[in-house]
């Protein structure tokens, strides 16, 4: 993707099948190489419960980071056999013994088993190939069984309709056989089946432990699902593999199409896009300010990004994002527990009992030098300080409990700028805990705007509040009537910011005469305006929607 190569990063998981022969023997090598991020782990739990092994990739650059850990720690959980590997080492700065060190305290292996490599010149390779075929164990399974495929990914074609990529546990699959998708109960034709080369490459069947491909002509992505079951509708498995588990959203935005017209190839769009991302959620809402849109689940912001990134790129849709938020519970004085996903949905304050709203435990790794402003940062974001653990001497960890609310906007550019790039970030959910949140309303010319609005801290939200006020005025076009920019908690305005009105001169045409012929035209000028603030409404650009995002504390 332009996108990956662009941010340096990998976004999208990738399947592709090699031959290897090693001793006059011929083996066949399924890998699939997967994201690092933890906007992206979601695709890691699916490669992971597709596989038999992994190569653990250290940066001899970087060292070890905060997402290597998490996701090591999810393949060990799932028995997976590790091969440590040392990427870089050509590098100039690369630390090839000091990241050994912290591989060895970290995985617990011998130095020995530690590969060295360099993808750059291909160094060191051919020996990786031998340590996967001699460590990492074929894949199990029963020929003979009904068959049991896992769909870990699928991809839409406008000329053949949704590819599905799938791993063989059991069984077999043949072109034009009869199959079932387990889960959602529908019955299709294998039209064609084949493994994942450089290109699609057919073939007449797939066996167990291969990893292929199949079409069906299905064309409504609904019926695809990532981590169903594909069975035999003639001889179907008694239950669907266990897959990985349903994905939970942590950041919640609205997302509009630009021109209302376009809702319904938003909606298009977004399903062609979850086919191949299945870790976004949508649902359809409304608002005041800009029409018919979804409601979008998140796995954190870089998520976010790439998502409307990947709209404008693959699809020509033009967007316009709310302000992010995450989930928060309500208990009203009625002893109801509500769920809240967006800020409209807020209960009137007096009738709620209190709000919750969600912890995470957060990691870092960084060069001793940055402590202190870590600390600093995170506990300005009212966070608990949990403690640090060296792993080498040049590398500490220090642990966190934060809310997410707190980490939901500028949190990770924040941390890189105070470590100069050099600090890692994983987070997990924890729980959620009570808190004094309120709900702050932006209003123009008294009305409010409700994709600006948002669920905040009491103690932030005067200060939030006046940031997007003064944002707002700069970037509000001026109109030939004021405008009142005021954010509200509840009844009480707490900022307030004025755009004054942009004056015609209406008395330029009068050439001397007498005063009373100007002052007719000011006042029926002072009607006009007065009548166009009732019914005038103010546009609100794109830019102001991006800028309230990128408010600096």
């Amino acid at each position: 993707m332009d996108l990956e190569r662009e941010k340096g990063i990998t976004i999208k998981s990738h399947a592709i099948q090699m031959k290897y022969f090693q001793n006059g023997e011929e083996y066949v090598l399924n890998l699939i190489d997967t994201p690092g991020h933890v906007d992206f782990s979601y695709e890691v739990s699916r490669a992971i419960a597709s596989c038999e092994g992994a190569l653990l990739l250290v940066d001899a650059s970087q060292g070890i980071q905060a997402q290597t850990i998490s996701n090591l720690y999810l393949a060990i959980d799932n028995n997976l056999e590790i091969i440590p590997v040392v990427n870089k080492i050509d590098m100039e700065g690369a630390m090839v013994e000091e990241t050994k060190d912290q591989i060895v305290d970290l995985v617990g292996c011998k130095r020995e088993d530690i590969m060295l490599a360099s993808g750059k010149s291909g160094l060191g390779v051919p020996e990786i190939l031998e340590a996967i075929v001699a460590r990492i164990p074929a894949p199990k399974g029963n020929p003979d069984a009904p068959l049991q495929a896992l769909i870990f990914d699928s991809v839409f074609n406008s000329y053949r309709g949704i590819i599905s990529y799938f791993r063989v546990f059991n069984g077999e699959i043949k072109k034009g056989d009869k199959i079932r998708f387990f889960n959602t109960g529908e019955d299709y034709v294998a039209e064609e089946v084949g493994v994942l080369l450089l290109e699609k490459s057919p073939r007449t069947v797939i066996k167990t432990g291969d990893v292929g491909y199949v079409i069906t002509g299905i064309k409504e992505s609904k019926e695809v699902k990532v981590g169903d079951t594909i069975t035999l509708t003639e001889r179907p498995c008694a239950e669907g593999i266990k897959g990985f588990e349903e994905v939970k959203p942590m950041v919640f935005a609205g997302i509009y199409p630009i021109d209302t017209d376009q809702y319904e190839e938003l909606r298009d769009s977004l399903d062609k896009l979850k086919l191949n991302d299945a870790s976004l959620t949508y649902e359809p809402e409304s608002s005041v300010a800009l029409g018919f849109g979804f409601r979008c689940g998140f796995l954190g912001m870089l998520h976010l990004e790439i998502i409307q990134e990947r709209l404008d790129r693959e699809f020509n849709m033009n967007v316009i994002t709310t302000v992010p938020n995450v989930s928060f519970y309500a208990y009203t004085t009625r002893g109801e527990k509500l769920l809240i996903n967006n800020p409209t949905d807020f209960p009137d304050p007096t009738q709620i009992e209190r709000v919750e709203e969600p912890w995470i435990r957060a990691s870092t790794i960084c060069k001793p030098e940055y402590i202190g402003n870590i600390i600093n940062l995170c506990i300005n974001k009212r966070g608990i300080f949990k403690g640090q653990t060296y792993l080498t001497q040049s590398r500490v960890e220090l642990l966190f409990e934060l809310p997410l609310t707190e980490i939901v906007f500028d949190f990770y550019d924040k941390l890189k700028s105070i470590t100069r790039g050099y600090a890692s970030f994983d987070y997990h959910p924890l729980d959620f805990r009570e808190s004094d949140l309120v709900k702050l309303d932006i209003k123009l010319n008294g009305d409010n705007v409700d994709a600006l609005s948002a669920l905040i801290h009491r103690v932030r939200a005067e200060d939030f509040g006046r940031k997007i006020c003064v944002k707002l005025k700069e970037l509000l076009p001026r109109q030939q009537f004021v405008i009142a920019i005021q954010a509200a908690i509840g009844q009480k305005i707490i900022a307030r910011e004025t755009i004054s009105a942009l004056r015609k001169d209406v008395t330029a045409k009068c050439y001397g005469g007498d005063i009373s012929r100007k002052r007719k035209l000011l006042e029926k000028q002072k009607e006009g305006k007065k009548r166009m603030k009732q019914v005038g409404s103010v546009e609100i650009p794109q830019s102001a929607f991006l800028a309230v995002l990128k408010i600096d504390d």
